[in-house]
């Protein structure tokens, strides 16, 4: 990473340090200087300077942001998963950090968003060029909040991550083990990043911007085989002992059937840990074992 011009480390603000935050700014650590803002700043990693402020209400805001930042990752998720929760998330929290930051120029904004924005339902290929529709208010609100970035005074990298998984994410892999996920064949096409490689895919981001590299306005963050749902279940009934499906388990689905398109990011020159589901899930099922 490189250092700035006036020869100190980078400073980098993670705004929203839960799970995925944190993991970032914990990657970060070892060559940058680096803050965490979230409610409870006693809940950022160990290393990581907390900043206490609620987003939403901006007079916690001021005068507790650092100078000189170089890099602002913002990665909230919603306090409630209504319209309101996603819109003060994504459009209105960012607002208000956007305005506390004020004149000073970042090198880059990267704004972590979803493959949730996307509405196409025909197994078909999307990519950072395909249309934006969503038809669910949490997709609006987050297209709303990349708008927010990209229309900033800095320069802004949007992120849409596919659907997160590991170690700390075992929901899906609990539900197959207990039969309560049973999709039928041919089920939707699903996409999913391992946990460690969606924080490694910002940081390999922020690395690109502090080198003065060119960055793309909006990655796909998906890992390199979107797969049929009931293929992903019926591969893991193989690895482990499975319970029989419950009469009333899920059938498909919640995003549609897409394939999500990681090129651009691959030609960034990111390299996957996790390239496939088998990787991560072979390795979350051995540690169960």
């Amino acid at each position: 990473m490189a250092i700035t011009e006036n020869g100190h480390l980078p400073r980098i603000l993670v705004a929203g340090c839960g799970k995925l935050g944190g993991s970032i700014a914990s990657a970060l650590l070892e060559n940058a200087e680096v803050f965490g803002l979230r409610r409870d700043a006693s809940k950022v990693p160990e290393g990581v300077t907390g900043i206490s402020a609620d987003l939403t209400r901006p007079e916690t805001l001021a005068g507790a942001l650092p100078a000189r930042l170089d890099v602002v990752i913002y990665c909230l998720t919603p306090s409630s998963y209504d319209e309101e929760g996603y819109r003060n998330a994504y459009v209105t929290g960012l607002a208000n950090l956007l305005d506390a930051i004020g004149n000073h120029p970042l090198k880059r904004l990267i704004f972590v968003s979803s493959t949730s924005v996307y509405a196409q339902d025909d197994d078909g290929w999307v990519d950072e060029t395909s249309e934006t529709a969503p038809a669910k208010f949490s997709g609006q609100q987050i297209i709303a909040g990349e708008q927010t970035a990209l229309e900033s005074i800095h320069p802004a990298t949007i992120v849409r991550f596919s659907g997160i998984y590991g170690p700390s994410r075992q929901r899906f892999l609990e539900e197959v083990m207990e039969g309560r996920m049973n999709p039928q064949s041919p089920a939707p096409f699903s996409n999913r990043i391992h946990e460690v490689d969606a924080a490694r895919v910002v940081v390999h981001l922020v690395d690109r911007a502090l080198a003065g590299e060119t960055l793309g306005p909006v990655y796909i963050a998906s890992d390199c085989e979107p797969v049929r749902l009931d293929e992903v279940v019926d591969w893991v009934r193989q690895q482990i002992a499975c319970k029989p499906p419950q009469a009333d388990a899920r059938k498909g689905g919640r995003a549609g059937s897409k394939r999500c398109s990681n090129r651009r990011l691959l030609e960034s020159g990111f390299t996957f840990r996790y390239p496939d589901f088998r990787a991560g899930y072979r390795e979350m099922i051995d540690s169960l074992s």
